[in-house]
């Protein structure tokens, strides 16, 4: 069994194959959890996990990327996530790479974090973080305002140094792998150094497909295993019971 912990099969890029992805997935024992991104994705994710008896699940977020083109009410990402195939609260964090002189935007996207750990907070979820190179403000604000909460979250798509890393496991944080591992061969000191207790995977479908050119699916999250598997030198099974019952724990699947 596998569990892709971050997809987004709401895009509208699954749109004429949707059902028979998560049907192939759930077949081969693989569970799901959609990702919302604003607040409409946020109730398309949930509508498509109720449709499904066990396997597939969400998460309710406003992404950084979408702080500026839509406010963040708290009170109605809070309804949405009382629903029981709500696991998470994400993806939520910074991203400054559509920003980059916009300090107002950038102010804007912290506030907006802020908000998602008080939400996580008040709905005892884990936090699903997103970062594009900014850990150490990530890492900041967590201790700050989030440092108390257990069972703490997951930093999505893990692109930054061991350094980084230990700081985020201290503070009690899984990390997550996508298809980047397969190259960009830096993170395999990470990998290498990993608990394996700590560690999910994921695809973030349809992007960051393992060979690159072509559409991700949740399917490939078994070779995000395998590369994980490889790298530590240790067997898939290994690997894929170990980052079931991580995902399991974390998401109380």
């Amino acid at each position: 069994m596998l569990i892709d912990t971050h997809t987004h099969l709401n895009f509208e890029g699954f749109d004429k194959d949707r059902d028979e992805i998560i049907n192939c997935c759930l077949d081969s024992d693989i569970y799901i959890i959609n990702i919302g991104v604003n607040y409409k994705a946020s109730e398309e994710v949930i509508k498509l996990a109720e449709r499904y008896d066990k396997g597939v699940y969400a998460a309710v977020a406003l992404h950084p990327d979408d702080v500026t083109k839509e406010k963040f009410d708290a009170k109605k990402f809070k309804e949405l996530a009382k629903n029981k195939k709500v696991v998470g609260i994400g993806e939520c964090g910074l991203d400054y790479q559509f920003c980059e002189n916009d300090k107002k935007a950038q102010e804007l996207q912290k506030k907006v974090f802020i908000e998602h750990l008080e939400l996580a907070k008040e709905t005892n979820k884990p936090v699903i973080i997103h970062s594009r190179k900014l850990f150490p403000e990530i890492l900041e604000i967590l201790k700050t305002y989030y440092s108390s909460l257990k069972p703490f979250g997951v930093l999505h798509c893990y692109m930054g140094r061991w350094s980084y890393a230990q700081e985020y496991l201290k503070l009690g944080f899984y990390i997550s792998f996508t298809g980047l591992i397969y190259y960009a061969r830096d993170y395999d000191k990470v990998i290498k150094n990993m608990p394996l207790d700590r560690i999910l995977i994921e695809t973030d479908a349809p992007y960051l497909s393992p060979n690159r050119e072509e559409r991700s699916t949740p399917l490939d999250v078994k070779y995000v295993a395998e590369k994980i598997a490889e790298i530590r030198g240790i067997s898939f099974k290994k690997v894929a019971d170990q980052t079931t019952k991580n995902a399991k724990k974390l998401f109380n699947i």
